[in-house]
């Protein structure tokens, strides 16, 4: 990537993190695009992460063919502060797709987060180091002779939703989003636009607006432009 592209890169990341998910699930539903997952619990790690998608599938069988590593670990070494590790492990088995020491070599090397539709380990140390991890799913188990890495920067499924290297994604206690890489110029767009009437409008309340018309009837179409 060239210096042009990281500096688009880092601008795009810069703005996504301002921007909770319910601003950015607003701006979905104004530009009619899908890719909002709820129910997703924040399990370690406190406050919103966004980034560029480094994506990780992890599965059953053999591994492609090189040299051995262990899964998650060329992943890491790819990331750096403006990405998010995203993991699909939706095999069925019971084993962790992701665990201590890749959460401890993720913090060194700045990533933001981990975003994982599969079993995650260790989540104690992630806890001890503040590092934000999302997952449904829990286990002691090892990926050790259960599951191995098919793949990295490779396309994921997550909840139903096809996710791909370079795509982006927002994840707080609201819910975690997944952001195509040619939609997030517009849905930054928008999503900024949104916080700013929302931020007047409270502004507006501060001000003893009363709320009936603070929230009258434009609240209820604002998200028609």
């Amino acid at each position: 990537m060239d210096s042009d592209d990281l500096s688009v890169l880092r601008s795009r990341v810069r703005r996504l993190r301002r921007l909770d998910c319910c601003a950015v699930s607003d701006a979905f539903d104004r530009l009619q695009i899908s890719g909002v997952v709820s129910g997703v619990p924040q399990q370690s790690g406190c406050g919103r992460i966004a980034g560029a998608i480094i994506t990780l599938k992890v599965g059953t069988g053999e591994p492609p063919p090189g040299p051995a590593r262990h899964l998650g670990t060329t992943a890491v070494e790819a990331g750096g502060s403006d990405h998010v590790i995203v993991v699909e492990q939706t095999t069925g088995v019971d084993a962790g797709c992701w665990g201590g020491l890749l959460t401890l070599g993720a913090k060194l090397r700045g990533i933001a987060g981990v975003v994982a539709d599969g079993p995650v380990r260790d989540i104690d140390e992630a806890r001890a180091f503040g590092f934000p991890v999302f997952t449904r799913a829990l286990t002691a188990r090892t990926a050790r002779g259960r599951v191995v890495e098919k793949g990295t920067n490779v396309p994921v499924t997550l909840w139903g939703l096809a996710v791909t290297p370079g795509d982006f994604v927002v994840a707080d206690r609201s819910a975690v989003i997944f952001i195509q890489a040619e939609a997030i110029d517009r849905v930054l767009d928008i999503a900024e636009g949104i916080v700013a009437r929302e931020s007047a409008m409270a502004k507006a309340l501060m001000d003893a607006m009363p709320i009936s018309q603070v929230m009258g009837g434009n609240y209820e179409h604002m998200l028609k432009g």
